[in-house]
């Protein structure tokens, strides 16, 4: 079969949206489908489960709702009636501030906005913002992200006097996430330190009566938004937490979920060849044998969505990366890694290594026709600058094709709210749909609570190790005398406790003739 035969026989258009997504250099078998109909069949049912309320994260209890988000028509009522709620709050509390209605303490308008969160709370709104946000925007938004000082110093610095007129949106489920509270604790204390009314500035995204709530309310902050236990962190994007500083910044979120929920609508189909989603999954499955054999390398060709691999890692890596057969105690050890920046920046980055070197991934180009609004210069031989941008896209697929390299081509007319809320939506699902295929929980990160229990532990010997130091540490202390006063057996965690108190100056070390010779004093 031609490239062109091939090309017609594995494309799935929706016009209308603006989407395309061609799967003709997967080389996919042509009895894939059948070999995986109960599968298939599965997957479709637990994506009609889910959006039906019934419990889809069985180890933690609970719905997923994240489909409801963009259409609370098919939400169950209180479920529903909340989202309404939570969107039309978003909506009124962003004119007030759009309109001068709600200013900072000094009587001027807000000029900046402040994200502290991590992981979803922090990855979806970075991504809408440079996907969407316009360069004239009348507020722009920063991001604290994560518990790094030198970090925090930076974005605070960079604020500087604008933290005067400074709106800070303080983003946590629990609510009792280190990083993010550490984050609020220190941008508080900067606010304070110039005698600004941190509580007037403050708005929180929360689950009610967390930690946050309590906090927020004790102290009179300006608005609390409600985050809902059925949403997960890495799919909250079209909850509050996207939602609010999406529109702070000025992009139309009813756009946003718009396109969100037309994508939800055609990927419903039973018919595989209409349902882009279900299609998607399908060639995950095939390029990594249904067990992650290959890497997913994501390359948009369009600097606004150069995030978008560090936002589907996310995604993709939490929900999919599983120990466990959903259901019983089976080791399947599933995943699909991803990584990718953009294009054509990646020619000149790791692109040599995907034609020539490990065979060991697909690729996923996103295309996105018109990224322009006013006219082009010619650049050479009558050439513009997105001819060439589209060159260099059809001439990597071919170039990785003709050394049988497998990739999917996804794309858009252009990048607006609609079509990102798309593309999203068309990402969720194809998550949904792959965890069924290989029958695992996409909804659950047990690995990612099992560091944080190893963090608390190592922070507790630490406090232990700086107690002592502080008690006995003026003469001298290795890490083995000090892993024998304090009665931890891993002298190699006792050595890295003392190593961290003399990287932040609390003490001093003198290097000996090997870490077992270094000496800790005050």
């Amino acid at each position: 079969m031609s490239n062109w035969e091939s090309y017609q026989n594995s494309i799935i258009r929706y016009p209308e949206l603006g989407f395309s997504i061609d799967f003709s250099r997967m080389d996919a078998p042509a009895d894939l489908e059948s070999r995986l109909s109960g599968e298939i069949e599965r997957a479709l049912d637990d994506l009609q489960k889910i959006e039906g309320g019934q419990i889809a994260n069985p180890d933690e209890g609970r719905m997923v709702g994240h489909y409801w988000l963009r259409n609370p028509d098919i939400a169950p009522e209180a479920e529903g009636r909340w989202i309404r709620e939570v969107i039309e709050e978003v909506s009124e509390f962003s004119g007030k501030i759009h309109s001068g209605e709600i200013a900072a303490p000094n009587g001027n308008s807000f000029r900046h906005v402040l994200l502290v969160g991590i992981g979803g709370s922090a990855l979806g709104p970075q991504l809408v913002d440079k996907a969407l946000t316009e360069v004239n925007s009348p507020i722009d938004i920063h991001f604290m992200d994560n518990t790094d000082p030198g970090g925090i110093d930076d974005v605070l610095a960079r604020l500087g006097d604008g933290l005067a007129e400074t709106l800070v949106v303080v983003i946590s489920k629990s609510g009792g996430t280190p990083e993010t509270r550490n984050g609020m604790l220190e941008t508080e204390a900067k606010f304070a330190s110039l005698n600004l009314d941190f509580p007037r500035h403050a708005v929180a995204v929360t689950g009610p009566g967390s930690k946050l709530d309590q906090y927020a309310v004790a102290n009179h902050w300006l608005q609390r938004f409600e985050m809902s236990d059925w949403v997960g962190g890495r799919t909250s994007i079209m909850s509050a937490v996207g939602l609010l500083p999406a529109a702070l910044t000025g992009i139309n979120i009813d756009e946003f979920l718009l396109g969100a929920k037309e994508f939800d609508v055609r990927t419903r189909s039973g018919n595989i060849g209409e349902n882009a989603a279900l299609q998607l999954a399908l060639m995950w499955h095939h390029a990594g044998g249904g067990k992650g054999a290959k890497d997913m390398v994501i390359i948009p060709y369009c600097d606004r969505l150069d995030l978008m691999s560090k936002y589907l890692q996310q995604l993709v890596m939490e929900s999919l990366g599983k120990e466990f057969e959903l259901g019983n105690e089976k080791v399947v050890n599933q995943g699909i890694a991803v990584y990718g920046n953009k294009g054509s920046t990646d020619q000149h980055a790791y692109v040599q290594q995907l034609r020539d070197g490990l065979n060991n991934f697909f690729v996923t180009f996103i295309e996105v026709q018109k990224t322009r609004t006013g006219e082009s210069i010619q650049v050479d031989g009558g050439a513009t600058s997105a001819d060439f941008l589209q060159g260099f896209l059809r001439g990597t697929r071919d170039a990785l094709y003709d050394n049988g390299r497998q990739s999917i081509t996804i794309s858009i007319s252009e990048l607006n709210a609609f079509t990102l809320g798309g593309l999203i939506a068309l990402y969720e699902r194809a998550v949904s749909f792959y965890a069924s295929l290989v029958n695992i929980n996409a909804y659950h990160q047990p690995g990612v609570e099992a560091g944080k229990k190893a963090a608390g532990i190592f922070l507790d010997l630490l406090s232990n190790v700086k107690n002592h130091l502080s008690e006995t540490g003026s003469g001298g202390v290795t890490a083995r005398d000090m892993a024998d006063n304090v009665g931890e057996s891993d002298v190699e965690k006792v050595y890295h406790c003392l190593n961290h108190l003399a990287g932040t100056g609390f003490c001093t070390r003198d290097p000996g003739g090997s870490p077992a010779d270094d000496v800790f004093r005050i």
